[in-house]
């Protein structure tokens, strides 16, 4: 369907919603952190651009996509996903301050059809009771390794790890030195990119960190190699008018970022950008191409989460999610695309 002027000024709207900070928050839960299954309804996207059959977009293939919905007001605001099982059973972030856990569904052909088993659990602190400051609990990257969830956290910036129990999320067990200085964080533009290096790679599958517009005297954008032989602060090279959020190594040791931009002028747009591998190194300048450019032309909304993933068949596969900022004039989105090597 094409983007009507309604549509067209509608998503405006939610993009000025965004960067306005004005968006509505959830109900949140009263004195329980139990587990809430919540029914979510799918619509799938088939068209990537939007009036447009075309699927091939540089070296990414449109597989499919979602347009997910709830009655639940706690759904929503999703910023960060990781797959437990490649394609299947995931678990992310919401930056109001929940885990969520579910599995993507799919046809015979591969294609994701709709989300099963979705469920939310409100974030705890040390004594077991929900956390209902957004501030303290405003989660915006997540990397998952060997049954350990790493969250960054803005605001209250820190990367705290906990062990993944999908039937009781526990408060943190321990915090990670993040190596960038702390007054060098922007209030709302920390870590939203924790990703764990490829485990035969330089840095031996230690995290690495980025943040979303936390800018050196340069105008790079501070990140950190924070576990591994090489630990130290690095920075990405700032292209055009883009912050960072969301990043994921892919097989061959690159870095997968997803960016996203909005000005008045143009809009709200997203990007992937693959930054060499061999610049994610301490004291380095990072860059690399441009491989997506997207606007409000493409089934796009606010675009927060990545997750990189190896499909049955051996292909590569990216998935983005949105964060609807529990706006009714932005949608929660999840996006899946295979990226060709060749």
């Amino acid at each position: 369907m094409i983007l009507s002027r309604g549509g067209f000024r509608q998503t405006l709207f939610a993009a000025i919603a965004l960067f306005a900070g004005v968006a509505s928050a959830p109900a949140g839960a009263v004195g329980s952190a139990s587990v809430e299954p919540i029914e979510v309804s799918s619509r799938p996207i088939t068209e990537f651009r939007i009036g447009r059959t075309d699927k091939q977009f540089g070296s990414l293939e449109f597989v499919g996509g979602l347009e997910m919905t709830s009655k639940s007001r706690d759904f929503g605001a999703l910023s960060a996903l990781r797959f437990l099982k490649a394609g299947s059973d995931f678990i992310g972030v919401a930056d109001t301050g929940y885990w969520f856990f579910g599995t993507v569904a799919r046809d015979a052909d591969r294609r994701p059809v709709g989300i099963q088993n979705f469920r939310m659990q409100q974030m705890v602190d040390q004594g077991g009771q929900p956390i209902d400051e957004k501030w303290e609990v405003d989660a915006e990257g997540l990397a998952v390794k060997d049954g350990i969830a790493t969250v960054g956290f803005e605001r209250n910036h820190r990367v705290a790890q906990f062990k993944i129990d999908p039937t009781d999320m526990k408060a943190p067990y321990r915090q990670l030195d993040f190596l960038v200085p702390a007054l060098e964080l922007r209030q709302n533009r920390g870590f939203e990119t924790v990703t764990h290096a490829n485990a035969n790679g330089q840095h031996q599958g230690g995290l690495v960190v980025v943040s979303e517009k936390s800018l050196d005297r340069a105008g790079n954008i501070y990140a950190a190699i924070i576990e591994g032989p090489h630990k130290g602060v690095f920075t990405v090279k700032r292209n055009g008018d883009f912050d960072i959020t969301d990043g994921a190594f892919l097989p061959d040791g690159d870095l997968l970022l997803l960016e996203r931009s909005f000005t008045m002028a143009g809009g709200l747009k997203m990007r992937l950008r693959r930054i060499h591998g061999e610049s994610v190194e301490k004291g380095a300048v990072a860059d690399g191409p441009v491989l997506l450019d997207a606007d409000m032309g493409y089934q796009i909304d606010n675009m927060e989460g990545l997750d990189v993933w190896t499909r049955d068949d051996g292909a590569v596969m990216v998935s983005l999610i949105s964060d609807d900022n529990h706006s009714i004039l932005q949608r929660n989105l999840y996006l899946e695309f295979v990226l060709h090597q060749d």
